[in-house]
């Protein structure tokens, strides 16, 4: 192919990536600084997993909804709050930048945990449930703000142009997660067991007074961060690829493929370590980048009409990412029975230790201990044992770690299922089938093996996740990237209440109904073999998908390669 030089002087609305560079050119915070910004995400995640985790239990026997329309309203709400990022994404990138819009969305989240504690200690029984929901999605509305910026704000702190900062912000993965860990960890253990053995007030009071704290570390570290400013809509960039390559689908390409002359802005040529390099799939867009006799003839460069080749590459690693992001849904169908059905099992158990009745919702804790005591081990044993042997700095690839994740998965619904088939057969037994606010004779710790396996899933998966949806994205869309990830997990959910209503009809047209009020009457172990099928299919859909993906190369990478092939 051969390369063109601009024929076009410099425009200020060429490449937002001339924002990106010139705002980087400062020595940036490194470990200092984003580990200041883990402990403020500790304590959002604190705030959020002891409201989260819980949060069926305040519907069932609070609101005193059904089960089922209960786990729909938990997945329906985490569906809201994990899509609504993608438009604190936007916002974030196109106007605000990402330290305004963490600030802004701070404040809203601490306006919604306030109105959430005032619902449940001083509104009455009769206006509460909409006052409540009123505040949920206030609390999601700070969310969206939150949860795209925050992590690719801590990340941003590490530069890429050293090979040691790159295995540091691969490493900073690992830690951020596990910070996370640490925060939920920390709230079901504490603030559920409040919440159930206190008051509903008290719990969610301590909730509120975690994000004041958290809000008040952001501004206290705010002289350590490196900061951009808004980088401009990354919608635009992406529609201007596809319509230029629109209006140039006629276009003649030789036989070998060569485009002739195409379009390479100065800032390419000027900064090669994050120019990228020209692929071969979705070669269709290459055509937006690809300088006719109109675009030679202008003066100025229509970007409607003609793209950079980076701009063209940018595009087509959104591409990419599509598949890989709806192959990774049913992962998130796994996780909603967490927060739901996981629950609810566990109210039905012995729950006592000596004198202490520990809440059926604290179970989620062995999701997280798993995680505190897997990541080290994955990151100071395993990385570097594995590295030694597939030559990759982080052991092995991105989609390989998701790919293990989601066969972990299917494990866990496998267990649910077998454990849950074991406690229907002690309440045949013992003929509590129309009993189902008795204690069956059996001990919680019977769930404790599928919320390990979980946490375990999540530990390969979700970390995965983060990191591919952080790396493969432009540099421009970083925060659209978390945005995106966050995606997978509302859409899982919602995809989790469509399921349910579809095996509700199904199960009642054929006998009885697998999912009901009763949940000793219910087939919860159906359900979960349903699940582990759908799942373990997905899992053969995302092994094709992850066998085709090309990952993101850089000029500067591809000249690293050539030099360790010469040496």
């Amino acid at each position: 192919m051969a390369s063109a030089h601009s024929p076009y002087g410099h425009h200020h609305d060429e490449d937002i990536e001339k924002n990106i560079s010139s705002q980087q050119k400062p020595s940036r915070g490194g470990w200092s600084a984003a580990i200041f910004i883990i402990f403020v995400e500790m304590a959002e995640r604190f705030a959020y997993f002891g409201m989260s985790g819980n949060l069926i239990t305040y519907l069932t026997n609070e609101l005193h909804e059904p089960i089922p329309m209960a786990a729909k309203n938990v997945n329906t709400w985490v569906g809201v709050s994990s899509l609504l990022p993608i438009l604190g994404a936007f916002i974030a990138d196109s106007f605000l930048g990402r330290f305004n819009t963490i600030l802004v969305a701070s404040i809203i989240y601490c306006m919604g945990m306030s109105l959430l504690t005032v619902t449940v200690s001083v509104i009455p029984l009769h206006l509460r449930k909409s006052m409540f929901f009123g505040a949920l999605y206030v609390l999601s509305v700070g969310l969206a703000g939150h949860k795209p910026c925050v992590q690719a704000f801590a990340a941003d702190q590490f530069s890429e142009d050293s090979a040691e900062e790159r295995k540091a912000k691969s490493s900073f993965f690992n830690w951020w997660y596990m910070g996370i860990v640490v925060g939920a960890n920390t709230a079901v253990l504490v603030v559920i067991y409040i919440q159930d053995n206190v008051s509903w007030a008290a719990g969610f009071g301590i909730l509120t007074g975690s994000m004041t704290v958290a809000l008040i570390l952001f501004l206290l570290g705010i002289k350590k961060y490196q900061k951009q400013g808004p980088l401009g809509s990354p919608f635009t960039k992406v529609a201007q690829v596809f319509v230029a390559a629109a209006r140039k689908r006629h276009t003649k390409v030789t036989n070998n493929g060569d485009f002739g002359e195409y379009f390479t802005d100065e800032k390419s040529q000027q900064q090669p370590q994050t120019t990228l390099v020209h692929t071969n799939q979705f070669r269709f867009l290459d055509k937006a980048m690809i300088i006719d006799h109109l675009d030679a003839s202008s003066k100025t460069r229509n970007p409607w009409r003609l793209c950079s080749l980076h701009q063209v590459e940018q595009v087509k690693l959104l591409l990419r990412l599509i598949p890989i992001w709806m192959s990774c849904l049913m992962f998130a169908v796994v996780q909603s029975s967490v927060l739901t059905f996981f629950t609810k099992q566990g109210g039905t158990l012995i729950r006592s230790m000596g004198s202490i009745q520990i809440p059926q919702a604290s179970l989620q804790i062995f999701v997280g201990l798993t995680i505190i005591v897997f990541i080290p081990t994955y990151d100071r044993v395993f990385v570097p044992a594995a590295r030694k042997f597939t030559g990759h700095s982080s052991g092995i690839t991105i989609l390989q770690r998701i790919g293990t994740g989601l066969l972990i998965s299917i494990m866990s619904m496998v267990v649910a299922a077998l454990v849950e088939a074991k406690r229907i057969q002690i309440v045949r037994d013992h003929n509590l089938l129309d009993n189902p606010k008795a204690i069956v004779p059996m001990r919680i710790w019977w769930l404790i093996p599928q919320y390990m396996i979980c946490g375990l899933s999540d530990a390969f998966a979700f970390v995965g996740l983060q990191e591919l949806f952080y790396v493969q994205m432009p540099e421009a869309m970083r925060s659209l990237g978390a945005a995106f990830y966050l995606s997978v997990l509302g859409v899982g959910f919602f995809i989790s209440n469509g399921i349910i209503t579809l095996v509700q009809t199904i199960s009642a047209e054929c006998g009885e109904k697998w999912i009901t009020d009763n949940i000793n009457r219910s087939h919860l172990d159906y359900f979960y073999w349903v699940i582990a099928a759908l799942s373990a299919l997905n899992l053969c859909f995302y092994v094709l998908i992850a066998k085709g993906f090309v990952y993101k190369k850089s000029e500067a990478e591809e000249s690293r390669n050539e030099q360790k092939e010469l040496t």
